[in-house]
């Protein structure tokens, strides 16, 4: 049985009493209670709860039923081997404590630094400077570093009020794609000293950053391959699930030829030219990667058509691989003359040129790529227009971080082509990115106060697709970790 379109109010879906069903065993049972894994199986929400509190409603009940279900504490996976709307709504409380609400403090959070370093080295790279934008930029990388520091005391934080949720932020089906988010922040972080800090400190701090350079280069390898490891070896995805989240393990990996770019513009020939080929290497590795997820997801879209309107955000996820390749290739090209070794292949000067040219005419075709997803995930969002059509989530900064690789791509392009009108574009897209950052932020503010995050059952930690969490009340009988 087929699904309500989504976004149709609940009144409307259960106007058919079978509609919303799917059969199994010969039983007809809601979509979110199907066993995961068969067909029809969907994960549940919070709305299924809310349907089912309606419906419960308008049923007479028996005396002290009320006061009993509110007595009745959170079910352990021992007890609901499937989470259903009972479950689900049993385990969402009214009130939390503090490290209750640490507990679900997330790796998404680090999506935060992401975008807010982004926006930094946006604001670095505008080719049409005034006075007081690169004091606004220094004030965002600042700003993401205390956030950074925030994130990193939060989460440990996390881990040691609630060790076993280490291990179960690995597991986790979806919670586990942003464990990568820390290493792009760090990165992130990285970018902005090359561009902010070595000007202003000197020779010293330009050889600390090469050294974290290959430190970050190592972390991105290990943590891009690791999560995709993980993935591959604890559970079975099917199609339907796809969503271009599963493109953010390899974000760590594309952020690494970007980088290269900027160090190589001041590092001695030989260190330049190591730098370069190590971010050639790994920033293809990347965008090859997500390349592959892309035909995944395109599948996804033909077969299943839009992903649900909560999960919207996270279509722009797709726009980074091309903009920050285009970046990452445009830059390193433009100083590979500096670069290479005297007589390299026979003739420096025509392979700078060659591969000057080759460079910035493959960076044209993927720029067109990223421009074609960033159109796609724009439309995509027009059905969302509307009151109560999204609920916040950290994913909400996919708004911002993969499209700063779209603007520094553009001023890339540009600048390559010496297109003024290319650079313009990239300008006016600029401050219209700011205002989503402080809107994408604000909305977090709201979301916090709301209790739509760092709540049971809100965050990317919450049960779903067969996957409990540990559960707290056994934990507290056993202190040792899951």
């Amino acid at each position: 049985m087929k699904n309500s379109p989504p976004g149709t109010p609940i009144s409307e879906k259960r106007q058919n009493p079978l509609d919303g069903l799917s059969v199994h065993r010969g039983i007809p049972l809601p979509d979110h209670m199907v066993p995961p894994g068969q067909d029809g199986y969907r994960t549940p929400t919070v709305e299924d709860y809310q349907q089912h509190v309606r419906e419960a409603q308008l049923k007479p009940r028996r005396p002290g039923l009320s006061s009993r279900i509110s007595r009745t504490r959170i079910p352990t996976s021992a007890i609901f081997s499937n989470l259903s709307t009972v479950s689900l709504g049993l385990s969402i409380p009214e009130q939390a404590e503090w490290r209750e609400r640490i507990r679900h403090y997330t790796w998404t959070f680090f999506t935060m630094t992401m975008a807010t370093g982004g926006i930094a080295n946006v604001l670095y790279t505008v080719p049409f400077r005034f006075r007081g934008l690169e004091t606004i930029g220094v004030l965002f990388f600042l700003l993401n570093i205390v956030l950074f520091g925030l994130n990193v005391i939060m989460i440990s934080l996390r881990f040691r009020y609630h060790p076993e949720m280490f291990k179960a932020s690995f597991l986790h089906p979806t919670e586990r794609l942003f464990v990568p988010s820390a290493v792009v922040s760090l990165g992130t972080i990285l970018i902005n000293i090359s561009q902010y800090g070595i000007p202003r400190a000197g020779p010293w701090l330009q050889s600390a950053v090469l050294v974290t350079f290959w430190i970050d280069a190592a972390l991105a390898c290990l943590a891009s391959s690791g999560i995709y490891l993980a993935m591959w070896s604890t559970k079975a995805f099917m199609i339907s699930q796809m969503t271009p989240i599963w493109i953010f393990p390899a974000y760590p990996l594309l952020i690494i030829g970007p980088h290269a770019a900027i160090l190589s513009s001041t590092l001695p020939q030989k260190q330049a030219f190591e730098i370069i080929i190590a971010g050639f290497a790994i920033q293809g590795t990347g965008f090859l990667v997500s390349m592959m997820i892309y035909a995944a997801f395109i599948y996804r879209l033909m077969t299943q058509k839009l992903p649900q309107e909560k999960l919207r955000p996270g279509m722009f996820v797709s726009v980074g691989p091309s903009g920050f390749t285009v970046a990452g290739i445009i830059g390193m090209a433009q100083n590979i003359s500096r670069a290479l070794p005297k007589d390299f292949m026979g003739d420096t000067q025509l392979v700078s040129t060659v591969l000057r040219v080759v460079g910035f005419w493959i960076s044209l075709w993927i720029w067109g790529l990223a421009l074609w997803f960033f159109i796609v995930s724009v439309g995509a969002h027009w059905s969302c227009v509307g009151k109560d059509k999204m609920t916040f989530g950290m994913t909400w900064y996919s708004f911002v971080f993969p499209n700063t690789a779209l603007i520094t791509a553009t001023f890339a392009v540009g600048k390559a082509f010496e297109s003024r009108a290319i650079q313009i574009i990239g300008c006016v897209m600029t401050p219209l990115l700011v205002l989503v950052w402080f809107f994408v932020f604000g909305m977090m503010i709201r979301a916090i106060i709301l209790k739509q995050i760092l709540w049971p059952q809100k965050g990317e930690d919450k049960d779903e697709a067969g996957f409990k969490g540990p559960d707290r009340h056994t934990r507290r009988s056993n202190s040792s970790p899951v």
